[in-house]
């Protein structure tokens, strides 16, 4: 298991002293030999630069680390076909990444290095490869994430070569979970040069795109010369110093070999089964086998420990639960006042059944005593571990090793000290099997009972009066025995039975989770009596971290809780936590407090709804050797209400504000990303009262990986065959993800609604109605999804309301998930579709809402044999209330090449008809059309085609928008009531960014403009783009016109605002006219400008359809400040009237050749002026002198205006 990036923090301080991190400071002397070796021989770490990692770590103890920001890092791409690694990010990639963010930053800024969809038809690998890499210690771990969809991949390896062998450090063929998964494998001791190599693996049928991320290598160096070593610490022959516990372990800790010297060993037996069991035995029964690291399973370990090599040898067992190898020790001396050791190295993987007990045996009937016990996973990794033993009468080892289905348990290097003397006597009887397995069950297999049912339950289930428990039903939160022991095991404990509520330690270094009887003297606020569970010293030689868990668990209900009680002491550093562990994900729910007192403290954590199989785990990090009495504990664990079926009257209560509570509404907890309920602050509000709260997703904050957060019900029983559910949602932010809403009904989501991007600075309503099946024990769940697809920005909900009945028909529809209550009269020949598979016969490419193939439209086909000449096809909404105000009415339209008809947009207001009529030729673009609609009474609009009888033809409407006031013009908007018909859509490959709508009085993160140029006031509303949110590698923002016809000459005119720091060249802001030749730039502006509206005024002619595109883009590095936009006014067939103020407030078009000409003319004359000044000078003469008003600091600080009729002073005015 991996330990959570929250704490990785405080494991690099823990692991800070560690000697075998030495800095060595002073002069820089690095031969070949010590360069990419985990030591800093340079005082600036130059010597580890390009080593697969890049320069020096944090701090001391912390992994040498490439996370591909700045470069590769040394890795190479070795592949020999256009199958290939390369240093990318998502935001940089106009489609189909490999990964939609890095690890690193979570968002699509981030590098990783990946492998690009390949779409040959031959089998072929990608490989990557790291520099040359020297002396990795025994501890040494390598640690990365990687990413890839489950099913295309074909195969997955991590590769270690040195001297003329490559072992396999890991290998899967899947399935792999979603998102960024991480690896952790140990290397084991590499001595002199050695190289890693990740290799993806593709075939015909799999396309293959991976990425990596944050490689890092953990306690890899080996130890440095030391002149003195601390107290009780071994001086090795090479001047490094080792702890006294690492002589002799069958590791070589020193670098040299010489802690492992025959000589120093002399007086130690070890067997590494190269040559067979030495002094061990076997048992009846069950056997332990000798293997090598050949594949003879994905569980079964690729080398042994002893010669970290293939070829070296071991045992391993895959016994049965219930009916274990045994391997025995010869028979040896008491070991009276000394301790006899026996130091051994486990490997338990690819079950959770996996069990490894260590018995001593003496002489008599008396059953074996358990000295220790190991469950379950603890990765492919070997392990170390140490028993001291200290007995009266001659005794024997027993290891015994079970598994579950696909595991594996494997012993090597079975070392016993210099005290375990071998004793020639009569060898001693041993229990019978069957009694020594009466002592030692497994976890997850009952307990023997008097029960004569006992015998006929399956293995894995448990016995109870008359019932056969299944293992899936045990520890379900729903006791099924009368006694409840189904539930006995499921972490709820004192600490005071053997069993300790089915907590088991999972760690494999310097700590263990362990049952302890508290002593006398213990910390403060704790009773003097009773046992909890105790952070321990251990053997293990991995990670430093102590792990416990429990057994498998779930499902749980909303209101789960974990109640415990818990003491914590290691200021200022260490950690103590709880985890939710998933298949393949790990939430922190719970920390304690840094700097804790050291009372015993209660606390409870909400652990919420879900699925099984999870676990929790508590994990911990102390230094024991620190005074002032460091330590953790933990004692009476209580998991209260996480039944399932266990509701309220509050989970009924889906219309809520937010302001008390969440009413029935809760977090999922799939991800890591999670809906906050939140206070209004200054750069958010909620809709209720302006001051109240609201639930918010902010895709940034804190870091998060997942791609998804859900804000869900729970089941719910539907009153009413159609209920209507309001809500106001709020999407602010230059690249903020998707909104959807869905049904839950019998384990199927059901879309019922979704919108993208930014929608503006401020809250909009929408509806949606529920159709349920009124049938007995029929219930729903409503879940609000938002979707981590865009990374900058707010993401909020308030407001919820349900009643019962339909819902009014929403004022906007983009298709994307219904018809929005369209209905298609006569023969229902309009359809909505996407054309994301390419089988839509007749259609557009893509829709206008995401302008991709995977969204939708209505289309009707105009063809003969479907619509005849002069038949109709009519697009009819339901009936909309009246209207209090004029409104316009937008939509869409897309007409094929060849001429498929009419479309007429009809609205109908009682015995009134509006009528407008569409007839023009088609082409590849979708167009905007609009009417006003001034109707005071109920009325509706009908969309109908009328056909040409023209063969493979067809009419399309997408994204119909009912808004207040009247209709701008072509090309025109002042931004008041929207964006009219320009568009903000992210354009593909420039980074994924939009122009936002606000006004200067709504709370925003983002700097704008205080007020509009429109109404010159807070109210007004105005479009802006923040330039600094690009970041590097964030490329413009375009904001696109509808398209317009071609014309000779027309006029655009507009406002912009630049607010930069007075001293920084950064924002640009370029007018472009994009059709179906290309890209035109006609006009451009950026530099240090004030906080003031501009006008302009561009000149624009074109051969072809066209539209206007206004792109927001930096000069230089980033910085804040806003491009703002306003009264974009075009004027068709017109010539832009020279402005009556001064040249400088107004941008005036010229030509290209004008350009030229009159740059060359403006150097002459400055080197004409040069001549004449320098000749004056020569004359005694001198520059004018002039007191300028204007010399002094400006107090203007409000907006400043170039309007009609007014003159402002130049020094105020001047666009530089």
């Amino acid at each position: 298991m991996l330990l959570p990036a929250y704490l990785l923090p405080a494991l690099v301080l823990l692991t800070a002293q560690s000697l075998g991190r030495a800095w060595n400071p002073g002069p820089c002397q690095s031969p070949i030999e010590a360069q990419c070796n985990f030591l800093c021989d340079c005082s600036d770490c130059s010597d580890e630069s390009q080593c697969g990692y890049n320069g020096a770590p944090p701090g001391p103890g912390a992994p040498f680390t490439c996370d591909f920001e700045q470069d590769p890092c040394g890795w190479q791409d070795i592949s020999t076909s256009g199958y290939s690694w390369v240093r990318n990010r998502a935001g940089a990639q106009a489609e189909g990444p490999v990964a939609h963010t890095d690890h690193t930053r979570g968002t699509d800024l981030g590098w990783y290095i990946g492998v690009g969809t390949h779409r040959g038809t031959e089998s072929s690998s990608a490989v990557l490869r790291s520099p040359v890499l020297r002396n990795a210690g025994p501890a040494c771990e390598l640690r990365l994430w990687y990413h890839t969809a489950s099913g295309d991949v074909a195969e997955l390896q991590l590769e270690l070569t040195h001297s003329a062998e490559t072992l396999t450090l890991w290998q899967s063929l899947g399935p792999w979970g979603r998102g960024w998964q991480e690896l952790a494998v140990t290397t084991g001791r590499i001595q002199g040069d050695f190289q890693v190599t990740f290799s993806v693996t593709r075939n015909a049928t799999h396309r293959s795109a991976v990425a990596l991320d944050d490689v890092e290598f953990w306690d890899c160096g080996l130890p440095t010369s030391q002149a003195i070593c601390p107290q009780g610490y071994h001086h090795c022959k090479n001047a490094a110093c080792i702890e006294p516990h690492q002589l002799c372990d069958g590791e070589d800790n020193c670098g040299d070999g010489s802690d492992e010297d025959p000589l120093t060993c002399s007086h130690h037996t070890g067997t590494d089964f190269e040559t067979g069991l030495g002094p061990w035995s076997h048992s009846e029964g069950p056997a332990w086998n000798l293997s090598t690291g050949l594949p003879k399973g994905s569980a079964w370990p690729h080398r042994d420990h002893s010669r970290n090599s293939a070829k070296g040898s071991f045992l391993v067992t895959t016994a049965k639960p219930g009916n274990p190898a045994i391997l025995l020790s010869p028979q040896l001396q008491a070991s009276n006042s000394h301790n006899c050791s026996l130091i051994f190295y486990h490997y338990l993987h690819g079950s959770e059944a996996a069990r490894l007990e260590l018995f001593l045996q003496t002489e008599g009937p008396r059953a074996p005593v358990l000295l220790r016990q190991r469950y379950g996973e603890l990765g492919a990794a070997w392990v170390r571990d140490r028993v001291d033993i200290q007995s009266a009468h001659p005794f024997r080892i027993l290891l015994t090793g079970e598994v579950g289905p696909g595991g594996v348990v494997g012993l090597d290097d079975l070392i016993l000290s210099d005290h375990c003397m071998m004793d020639p006597g009569d060898l001693l009887s041993l229990a019978p099997p069957a009694h020594l397995l009466g002592e030692a069950q497994p976890h997850d297999q009952p307990d023997p009972t008097s029960s004569s049912l006992q015998g006929s339950c399956k293995p894995g289930q448990l016995a109870c009066g008359e019932l056969c428990v299944p293992l899936e039903q045990l520890c379900d939160f729903q006791p099924q025995c009368a006694l409840g022991e189904d539930e006995l095991k499921c972490g709820t404990t004192d600490f005071e039975s053997t069993t300790v509520g089915g907590w088991e330690d999972a760690s494999i270094g310097r700590l263990q989770w362990r049952q302890w009887a508290a002593p006398e003297s213990s910390w403060p606020g704790r009773p003097a009596a009773g046992h909890f569970l105790s952070l321990q010293r251990a053997w293990g030689q991995l990670r430093p971290e102590a792990r416990a868990r429990t057994p498998v668990l779930g499902p749980s209900g909303l209101h789960c809780e974990l109640h415990m009680a818990y003491y914590f002491h290691s200021h200022p550093r260490g950690f103590l936590a709880l985890a939710v562990v998933e298949s393949d994900s790990r939430e922190l729910v719970w920390q304690a407090p840094t700097g804790s007192s050291g009372e015993w403290t209660v606390d409870k954590v909400l652990l919420g709804a879900h699925r099984r199989p999870f676990r929790l785990e508590l994990v911990a990090l102390v230094d024991l050797e620190d005074p002032g009495q460091p330590g953790a504990g933990v004692d009476n664990v209580t998991m209260r209400d996480c039944s399932p079926i266990v509701t309220t009257e509050k989970d009924r209560e889906v219309t809520c504000n937010f302001e008390r509570d969440m009413c029935g509404w809760h977090q999922s907890h799939l991800t890591d990303v999670h809906w906050r309920r939140v206070e209004s602050h200054n750069s958010g509000y909620d809709h209720t009262t302006g001051q109240g709260f609201f639930m918010l997703l902010d895709p940034t904050e804190p870091l998060t990986h997942g791609h998804h957060a859900y804000l869900l019900t729970g089941p719910q029983v539907p009153t009413a065959p159609e209920q209507c559910l309001s809500f106001w949602f709020y999407l602010h932010g230059p690249q903020i993800g998707t909104l959807q809403l869905a049904l839950r009904r019998d384990g199927q989501d059901i879309k019922l609604w979704s919108e993208s991007g930014t929608h503006g600075n401020r809250w909009h309503q929408a509806w949606a109605t529920l159709h349920h099946q009124m049938e007995p024990g029929s219930k729903y769940q409503l879940l609000f999804q938002g979707l981590r697809d865009g990374y900058e920005g707010i993401m909020a909900l308030d407001d919820v309301t349900i009643r019962p009945g339909t819902c009014p028909p929403p004022w906007r529809c983009s298709f994307e998930d219904s018809a929005c209550s369209f209905s298609s009269g006569g023969q229902g020949l309009w359809r909505r579709q996407a054309n994301a598979l390419g089988h839509s016969a007749q259609g557009p490419w893509t829709d206008h809402t995401t302008e991709t193939a995977q969204g939708h439209y209505m289309v009707v086909d105009t063809s003969p044999d479907v619509l005849p000449q002069g038949h109709m096809a009519s697009l009819t909404s339901e009936e909309h209330w009246p209207l209090l105000h004029p409104a316009c009415l937008t939509f869409w339209y897309h007409l094929s090449a060849r001429s498929p008809g009419t479309l007429q947009v009809r609205v109908e207001e009682a015995k009134w008809r509006q009528t407008l009529s569409i007839s023009e030729p088609g082409g590849p673009a979708w167009r905007l059309g609009s009417m006003d609609v001034r109707a005071k009474q109920a009325w509706r609009v009908v969309f109908e085609a009328v056909a040409t009888g023209m063969q493979h033809s067809y009419i399309a409407l997408d994204d119909v928008l009912l808004q207040d006031g009247p209709c701008p013009q072509p090309g025109s908007c002042d931004f008041e009531s929207g964006l009219c018909g320009w568009s903000h859509l992210p354009w593909p490959g420039l980074g994924g960014y939009s122009w936002d709508w606000s006004s200067g009085a709504a709370p925003s993160r983002y700097p704008r403009p205080p007020v509009d140029h429109t109404l010159g006031t807070e109210a007004g509303h105005f479009i802006f783009f923040e330039t600094g949110v690009l970041g590097p590698g964030g490329r413009a923002a375009w904001l696109r016109s509808e398209p317009l016809p071609a014309t000779k000459v027309s006029c655009l005119r507009f406002w912009y605002y630049m607010g930069f720091p007075e001293h920084f060249y950064k924002g640009e802001l370029h007018v472009l006219l994009v059709s179906i030749r290309g890209q035109l730039a006609v006009w451009a502006k950026g530099g240090r400008l004030r906080h003031q509206w501009l006008e302009a005024q561009v000149e624009v002619a074109s051969t072809e359809e066209f539209q206007v595109v206004f792109e927001a883009t930096l000069g230089s590095q980033p910085a804040q400040g806003p491009i703002a936009l306003d009264d974009i006014e075009y004027l068709s067939g017109q010539r832009c009237q020279r402005p009556t103020l001064s040249p400088e407030d107004t941008a005036v078009p010229v030509s290209v050749e004008a350009t030229v000409s009159g740059a060359l003319i403006f150097l002459m004359l400055l080197v004409l002026l040069g001549l004449a000044g320098w000749h004056w000078l020569q004359k005694g003469g001198g520059w004018p002198s002039w007191r300028s008003r204007d010399s002094a600091p400006s107090s203007f600080d409000n907006i400043l205006f170039n309007a009609d009729q007014v003159t402002l002073p130049a020094a105020v005015t001047r666009d530089p």
